[in-house]
């Protein structure tokens, strides 16, 4: 049986290597004590997180346990209410989420946010730049390559693709700024079967290239298949972390705090 705080501290689960061997790096973001409101219901209580350079984290939980709230008040799209958030050691608590974006971390929304109004390929070219340091490891053409659906509809608008479709270019955009550091945030939900293999063939793709990744997402079996580590809220608050191998062998303490 696991402890329920396998950690004793953020980020430390998995601080010295992913599950593919690979030395990570320091934390790319992190927070400490991190609470949050929407309107008067206080949402995150206390959190402390963080995601090291390289690393893949699965960010799981019931409906409403604050999931989609922690990844978003680290982003800066909801204000937190206390406590700090870090990107690459520095305070950036307040900042607009543009300037925290610029600094390496991509995010795949629930409900992808396309812009319906632009083609798929206006959609990947207006979000192309170089990432830290000036690296341009994902091309327009190598995102092409990784989603050969896209490449076959450059010219249609955001709104004539399907649920499928739309996801595949919600991570090729992201995929196109470069990032360090990419969150998706309900990563297969509402696909049909064979779009959801295409959807974890990616991801799993995008842990091998090294960009550190937060996946949230109901099958918690592929999610832990697709990553290193995983935290679990309750009620905005941590409940569990483990690595990722551990609870696929003992899925037990999962069966609570998830339902399943």
């Amino acid at each position: 049986m696991l402890e329920r705080d396998e950690a004793r501290g953020p980020g430390q689960a998995g601080a010295v290597a992913s599950s593919a061997g690979t030395a990570l790096g320091e934390p790319l973001i992190e927070a400490a004590g991190l609470q949050a409101h929407l309107g008067t219901s206080h949402i995150l209580r206390g959190i402390d997180f963080a995601v090291r350079g390289g690393e893949s984290v699965a960010l799981m939980g019931r409906n409403g346990m604050g999931k989609t709230t922690l990844i978003r008040t680290l982003l800066g799209l909801v204000p937190a209410s206390a406590g700090t958030v870090r990107v690459r050691g520095e305070a950036v608590a307040g900042q607009p989420p543009y300037r925290i974006a610029r600094r390496g971390i991509a995010y795949v929304p629930e409900g992808r946010g396309i812009f319906p109004a632009l083609s798929v390929r206006e959609n990947l070219v207006m979000a192309a730049r170089p990432g830290p340091e000036g690296r341009r490891d994902w091309t327009y053409e190598r995102v092409l390559e990784t989603f050969p659906r896209l490449k076959q509809r450059l010219d249609n608008g955001g709104t004539t693709l399907s649920g499928g479709e739309q996801q595949m270019l919600s991570i090729g955009r992201a995929l196109m700024t470069n990032p360090d550091l990419l969150f998706l945030d309900e990563a297969t939900e509402g696909l049909a079967p064979l779009i959801v293999v295409e959807i974890w063939r990616i991801i799993r793709e995008i842990r091998r290239s090294g960009i550190a990744t937060v996946v949230v997402d109901k099958n918690f079996r592929s999610v832990l298949g697709a990553t290193d580590r995983a935290v679990v809220l309750l009620k905005g608050e941590v409940a569990l972390q483990a690595s990722s191998d551990r609870l696929l062998r003992d899925p037990g303490p999962l069966h609570s705090l998830l339902g399943v």
